[in-house]
């Protein structure tokens, strides 16, 4: 059974800064897809940043430019470094990883961001 720990999350003035990682229990190489999803209030869950593959990203509009993913393989990690947070990405912030078309979830870290 894969287990994805989160952690970083927390509350933060709007213009600031965090940086969620995610440590997966196995090797991050066997994920086809690895990457962080975020669902607030009320809303779906929605995609925010995956690696599809090892290499290739992609990310929400609403957070490009403003956040970056990255990956260290050696560490069994994933990170989400989160800049120039705004209100509405207040959300409970999940860690995702796919392979062989079964998902895994992490636990959820909450990011809140106050204006």
């Amino acid at each position: 059974q894969v287990r994805l720990v989160e952690s970083g999350g927390g509350l933060v003035l709007a213009g600031g800064s965090l940086r969620l990682s995610c440590v997966a229990s196995e090797s991050i190489f066997r994920f086809d897809i690895m990457g962080w999803y975020r669902q607030a209030p009320g809303k779906q869950r929605e995609m925010v940043a995956i690696f599809i593959g090892h290499g290739s990203t992609k990310y929400a509009n609403s957070v490009k430019g403003r956040f970056t993913i990255s990956r260290d393989n050696a560490k069994n990690t994933v990170a989400l470094q989160m800049n120039s947070l705004k209100p509405e990405d207040t959300a409970v912030y999940y860690c995702k990883a796919v392979s062989n078309e079964y998902d895994y979830w992490g636990q959820g870290t909450q990011v809140t961001v106050s204006s």
